[in-house]
């Protein structure tokens, strides 16, 4: 998988079907084929990105 944002490789796993890009520290959920992504805030909530990508940048690709 890699991150729509940074395009980074470097994601890691924290649970089922959620993982946290290191290359730019967002985090990224999988529903159905399709990233979801997520800023964590200061006070550990989550604000969603997914506005900022297109459809097309936001499906797997292992």
């Amino acid at each position: 998988m890699k991150c729509p944002n940074c395009k980074s490789k470097d994601i890691g796993k924290i649970g089922v079907n959620q993982y946290y890009c290191w290359g730019c520290f967002i985090e990224l959920s999988v529903n159905k084929g399709q990233i979801n992504t997520h800023q964590v805030e200061e006070d550990g909530t989550l604000s969603s990105l997914d506005d900022l990508f297109a459809e097309d940048d936001r499906r797997i690709s292992m």
